[in-house]
């Protein structure tokens, strides 16, 4: 086990899947660093590096580099799942997704369902989320509430390096259409990671922290300052339980119900939007099973339902805090902000 960063971790996944079977192939935009010759030092490795250093290692038949058309390679990825390949495919950004949506609720989300069970689609879409990069509102969404609300797609949100390469391996090896939430603002993060390769089973939440007064359910980046807030709360002799359900289509549903059943109190926190989003959801599920075992009504940390602003002292205010976290946790124990 090394110290590796979410962007390492990301790139030892995708490494060891293509060594381990040859019908894994990505392809994206400049991910093979545009017309570098093989072994070039310089090559990027799409915008931010994920996948730099995989063309000299395995080709340009296994890493292919595509125009700037997102509708045409993710139809090709999709087409290409369905033939007996293993595509990774990127899709540089998540506010793309306007451009080729067709392709994936439409198509790929679609094809078992429709071939009556005997098509698979082993498809696994890269994708960058969130705000917190100074990348303005067409670079900064967290739109994985629209694809958790699609039948036949499998969304995954990894919170750390860990949870990345685990889920990044999980998601190559699964046979339907599988979209990983990567947040631009960790990929420089680090921990401590296995060098070997494991999966993390979709729909298994993971609980990060252990408590007896609130139940914090939180999404992707959002884990990590749960987890912060939790810690400062404990000082005061508040003790919350953290739960990172890790996928949000599978949702581990069974796991909020306990934790927010021992503790009776929730607070939902998602980057997302607040109307429709993975707050609204959960929080739904909550008042819908178990309103009985609530001690307190459920509170959502969320962005507010605005788009992302480009100045930095906006943006930070638009992002959720430890600050704000905390404040709602105090707010549902009834002690005030």
């Amino acid at each position: 086990m090394s110290v590796k960063s979410y962007r390492q971790a990301l790139n030892e996944a995708i490494y060891q899947e293509m060594e381990r079977d040859e019908r894994v192939v990505v392809m994206g935009e400049d991910i093979a660093g545009g017309m570098g010759a093989p072994g070039e030092d310089d090559a990027w490795g799409g915008v931010l590096g994920v996948t730099k250093g995989l063309m000299p290692k395995f080709g340009r038949d296994r890493v292919l580099d595509t125009p700037i058309s997102e509708s045409a390679f993710i139809g090709c990825a999709a087409g290409a799942a369905a033939t007996g390949l293993r595509p990774v495919a990127e899709l540089m950004f998540v506010d793309f997704m306007g451009v080729c949506f067709d392709q994936i609720f439409n198509q790929a989300a679609k094809f078992r369902y429709m071939f009556g069970g005997k098509a698979v689609t082993p498809l696994v879409i890269r994708t960058m989320y969130g705000a917190g990069f100074r990348a303005a509102s067409q670079h900064s969404q967290c739109l994985y509430p629209l694809f958790t609300h699609i039948p036949g797609l499998k969304v995954a949100l990894p919170s750390n390096a860990y949870e990345a390469k685990g889920l990044m391996t999980q998601a190559i090896r699964d046979d339907d259409p599988v979209v990983i939430f990567e947040h631009k603002a960790m990929y420089d993060e680090e921990m401590e990671v296995p060098d070997e390769a494991y999966g993390i089973p979709f729909g298994e939440a993971n609980v990060t922290r252990e408590g007896d007064d609130v139940t914090l359910v939180a999404f992707g980046r959002m884990v990590n300052l749960a987890n912060e807030a939790a810690d400062s709360l404990k000082a005061s002799g508040i003790t919350c339980t953290v739960v990172d359900p890790r996928t949000t289509s599978p949702l581990d549903t069974e796991t909020i119900l306990e934790t927010v059943s021992e503790t009776g109190r929730l607070v939902v926190i998602d980057e997302a939007h607040p109307r429709c989003n993975m707050a609204t959801d959960v929080s739904a599920l909550v008042s819908q099973e178990i309103f009985s075992d609530l001690k307190a009504p459920v509170k959502m940390v969320t962005a507010p339902h605005c788009p992302v602003p480009f100045s930095p002292a906006l943006e930070d205010l638009y992002i959720p805090s430890t600050a704000k976290i905390e404040a709602a946790v105090r707010e549902v124990l009834g002690k005030g902000h």
